[in-house]
């Protein structure tokens, strides 16, 4: 990483630092933390600084440089300590001590695709009647299966550049109709590429696709505003397809031991329900 380059990535951090902890203040009201509201017009939403700094038992004036990434080195004891009384999450947790720390070099980060290891897309093949696929920090499709395609997209037909889930989720119409729960997607998929991005800082692929995904989607915007971060491991999807209509499918998310930059996702069917056999319809069509 050149000089020039870390110095803006430190920027960005310093200035996402500020907004996600000034978004986790206005999300609590004194009365949520034990504190008294002496009533009368507040000039700012949720906690002010001073109380939050009380509640830390940190000086106001440590936490203000915190706030504004003036600090360096700052203690794991202090962030943990802002942490719990900002109330925040395991996910919310590590998002801030990346960004509390030091710009460090890291190898790879301006590396091009990712690929994956050759028993990653055997095993992704052998997934014969459950959609399956890999995606790297980027959110680039690396590896699929036929049921993946059926269910998604032919991911072998798109330009390598749109073989990407963000974009896939925010630009394509197609896939905006498939998700009953649309917006809960997008709200994952997003949450989940903040985690990565606070996880690379200085992956300049990650920055580019932020900024063209904010250019192109007012939705995108607006939700990357919110500072949301959040990996769902497991859950449950309802899909209207076009053609065997609705499937409701179970998905379990795993980030790879030995690379885990790459998540392997599996969608899954219950046994004899009616979504199963739509699935096997589905594909035996060839998508």
């Amino acid at each position: 990483m050149s000089t020039s380059h870390r110095r803006t990535v430190a920027l960005s951090k310093r200035m996402e630092l500020t907004e996600f902890l000034r978004s986790r203040r206005a999300r609590l009201k004194p009365e949520d933390v034990g504190l008294r509201n002496l009533g009368g017009r507040r000039r700012v939403a949720g906690l002010r600084r001073e109380e939050l700094a009380q509640l830390a038992g940190i000086s106001v004036d440590y936490y203000v440089r915190l706030e504004q990434g003036r600090t360096q080195n700052v203690s794991t004891e202090v962030l943990d300590a802002v942490s719990g009384v900002l109330r925040l999450d395991h996910h919310e947790r590590n998002y801030l001590r990346n960004l509390a720390r030091p710009v460090l070099p890291r190898p790879g980060a301006g590396a091009g695709r990712d690929q994956v290891r050759p028993g990653v897309q055997r095993l992704v093949d052998m997934a014969e009647t459950s959609p399956a696929y890999v995606v790297d920090r980027r959110l680039d499709v690396l590896a699929w299966n036929r049921h993946a395609c059926a269910l998604f997209t032919d991911f072998a037909r798109l330009p390598l550049v749109e073989r990407n889930w963000a974009r896939l989720i925010f630009l394509d119409d197609d896939m905006r109709a498939l998700f009953a729960d649309w917006a809960g997607k997008a709200r994952d998929t997003l949450a989940h590429l903040r985690v990565n991005a606070g996880n690379h800082p200085e992956d300049p692929e990650i920055a580019r696709l932020v900024g063209e995904l904010s250019a192109k989607s007012e939705t995108f915007r607006r939700l990357w505003a919110d500072h949301e971060v959040r990996e769902r491991s497991h859950g449950r999807k309802v899909f209207n397809h076009p053609l065997v209509g609705e499937l409701v499918l179970d998905f379990e998310s795993l980030r790879l031991p030995d690379d885990p930059d790459q998540t392997l996702i599996v969608y899954t069917v219950e046994a004899g329900s009616p979504s199963e056999a739509a699935l096997s319809l589905l594909g035996g069509s060839g998508g």
